[in-house]
């Protein structure tokens, strides 16, 4: 609690289980409101679900992250796709 931000890459990658997915909830809902999080993911919101397993959590999780909030939006190539893409052709 103590950083002044949380850090979250590759969200929705896996799903979580269900204690995952509560222990997650617990603690962006200990930070919210107190401390930045930054949070990097390739599924959309409405694909969400699938990750946390839960409707319900799923809704209160992203109440809380998206009330003070800057969504962006990166549209092309991930980094490391571009590098390799570029080594391709060299």
């Amino acid at each position: 609690m103590k950083q002044k931000v949380l850090i979250i890459g590759d969200l929705g990658f896996v799903p979580l289980s269900k204690t995952g997915a509560e222990l997650l909830f617990e603690l962006i809902s200990q930070r919210y409101e107190r401390g930045s999080i930054l949070i990097a993911s390739n599924v959309p919101f409405d694909k969400w679900t699938e990750t946390f397993g839960s409707e319900r959590l799923t809704g209160a999780l992203l109440d809380r992250l998206t009330h003070h909030v800057s969504i962006l939006e990166m549209i092309g190539d991930t980094y490391r796709l571009a590098k390799s893409k570029a080594r391709q052709k060299s």
